[in-house]
Order: C-alpha cells, then structure tokens, then sequence
C-alpha cells in the first residue's frame, strides 16, 4: 500500500491532478479495514507535500456524490504512458480512481513527477504518533545488536507460489490447501522448473540453512517480521535460539487490538531501524526496505537467493558441498553488505 501510494503520488504530478487520501481496501486475510489515517500522520504529509502537489483529504460535496471514472493501469503489455492514456479520462470525467502499475517505469518520469514521488517515499510518509511510539518502544525491547529477518512462508504466500513441499506438519498442510483455491501446484517438469526460477518461498528450515552456509552466528539475535501465520518456524528456532517476535515482546490492549496494516508498520519500522535486515524475498515491503535503509545510510541489507538454492539442490548437492555453493553464491552481496533492491531506489538525494 506504501508503494502504491507512493506511485499515486507521481502519477498526480504527472497529470497535475489534485490527490485524494485513498481508502485502503479491506484484506480479508487480516479481516480488518484500517484506512489512510490509521498507519499514517495525515496532517504531516500533506503539510510536506505543499509545493509538490495538491493533497486534500474528502472530496468537494459537489463531487463526492458521483462515483469515480475507474482507470485500470495494471497489467499492461508494453510501454504505458500515462499522459496518453489516463490524462484523457481525467479531462473528460474530472474524477477518476486509478489502479497503479510499474508499467511505466518511475526512473523515466520528469524531473517534476520523480521529485513528487521521492518526497512522499522519503520525506512526507512518517507513522501516526502513536504507532511511531509503539514501534520505538518495539525497537527499544529487541536485544541489540540484531538482524531483522522478514520470512514469508504463510499459508496465502506459498498458495499464491503454487508449490509443493514435502515434509511439512498436517497442520501446515490442511492451512496451505485451505488457501489454495484455484491455484493447484505445478507438478513434475513444470514444478522442477517452476522451483529453478526461485519462484517458491524459502522454507524456515531452509532460511536457516543458508544462515549456517553465510557462517551467520547461531546465537544472532533476529527479530522475526513476519505476520502471525507464519508456518514451520521451528525450523528456525531450532538453530537459531534468540529469535524475538513482536507478540512476545509487546502486550496491553493497545497492541492486542492492532490489524495487519498496523503490526506490517511495525515491522517496517524495526527493519529500517534493524543493524542488519535480511529477507528471504523480493516483495514490495522488502523493496521499500531496502530503499529507505539505502537512504539512511544502512546497506547491511541482503536478499537470500531462492533460485540459488533450488538450483544447487536440484543438481544433488548437500551438506558442506551445499553450503559452499551457497556461500558463493551469496558472497558479493553479503561481503559488500548490500541487497540487490538498490537499483530501484532512484532518487538522487544529494542533489
């Protein structure tokens, strides 16, 4: 939601349109609805976003009674430029909602619209005070140094991968097929295949395997940013020993009380703030992550190679052949304390 508010904020200068607060969808998964206001300081960004562009928070009455002109930007084949292909609906219909995409990629936006989109990513987007205070009481329990591991094995996550994993616990199982729906895992060649293009999660287990392969100390202290359905997590535990969750660390109604929009900013917050972050995939929060710690000046950032893995196992390695070929294959971007998300934080910020 962060990145594509982020991307709502320079598609508005593109089209020197006025923004609209947006209303987060519910998540069925974290059966809640938490809106805009809940997970960020509303008065802040709009005050730091004067001069960039027009963000006001309800709409005129005149037009908050006419449904907006939907614009579907996702899944566009090819370059889109949305001057050409969203402006139009915007002049015709006044108001319009929008679905973003990267298909117009933002390094190739104008000066204007890029500087728009780095502001609020990186200077106008700060918590509510109270979870911003949450979030700092969390950071101040974790014990320090640590590494802040996000390790996405819940039961939607490897539906969604449509793979397959032998071994698991009936209870991971029974959560798995309970969130399948439509999307029946790949079998024989295609799921070799499928497996080889790092297309399926890391496991636990297999997390702290390639720790041991990067000689990462058994007695790290990890701050898990993971959601509450994580499955397998003995996996880790059981190697890993000082392995921190928020649930353990926080209590009181406040937090009990908390949905997934709110505890994913918490763990957004500590993984910014961690010594070390370390994510076992290459999804948004994990890019967003990433940028910011760029930003602050904190590169010890790493994204473990799902592809890596799947590929050297598939050749039969394990063991200590395994865990060589897993440290070269980690040994750049773990020597040099960086993540391959860097590229896609854009801004220049010293200019």
């Amino acid at each position: 939601m962060r990145r594509d508010f982020c991307d709502g904020v320079g598609i508005a200068r593109l089209l020197n349109a006025t923004l609209v607060l947006p209303k987060f969808e519910a998540a069925a998964y974290w059966n809640e609805s938490s809106g805009f206001a809940d997970v960020f300081d509303v008065d802040y960004f709009i005050q730091q976003m004067d001069g960039f562009i027009k963000v006001v928070k309800e709409l005129p009455p005149e037009v908050a009674l006419k449904e907006p002109f939907h614009v579907d930007c996702s899944k566009r084949k090819g370059q889109f430029d949305y001057i050409e292909s969203v402006l139009p609906s915007l002049l015709k219909y006044q108001y319009i909602s929008i679905t973003p995409a990267m298909s117009q990629r933002r390094d190739r936006y104008p000066l204007n619209a890029k500087a728009a989109l780095c502001q609020a990513c990186y200077g106008s987007l700060r918590l509510t005070r109270t979870l911003e205070q949450k979030a700092a009481e969390l950071l101040e329990a974790i014990p320090k140094p640590f590494l802040s591991l996000h390790l996405r094995f819940e039961p939607d996550m490897v539906a969604y991968s449509q793979c397959e994993y032998p071994g698991l616990s009936p209870a991971s199982k029974e959560a798995i097929e309970a969130a399948r729906g439509d999307r029946k895992p790949w079998t024989g060649e295609l799921a070799r295949t499928w497996r080889n293009r790092g297309k399926c999660p890391l496991t636990p287990n297999e997390t702290a395997f390639i720790f041991q392969a990067l000689s990462i100390p058994t007695n790290t202290n990890i701050y898990l940013a993971a959601g509450d359905g994580l499955m397998e997590i003995e996996g880790l535990k059981s190697i890993y020993t000082n392995v921190v969750t928020k649930s353990a660390l926080l209590s009181g109604e406040d937090f009990l009380n908390m949905h997934g929009n709110t505890k994913a900013a918490l763990d957004y917050f500590v993984s910014i703030n961690s010594d070390f972050y370390v994510a076992t995939f290459f999804g948004n929060m994990d890019k967003m992550v990433a940028a910011m710690r760029a930003y602050k000046g904190l590169h010890n950032t790493l994204f473990l190679s799902r592809r890596a893995y799947a590929e050297l196992t598939s050749k039969g390695l394990d063991g200590k052949e395994l865990m060589q070929a897993l440290w070269l294959a980690h040994k750049e971007d773990f020597a040099m304390g960086r993540g391959s998300a860097l590229p896609d934080c854009f801004c220049d910020f010293k200019s």
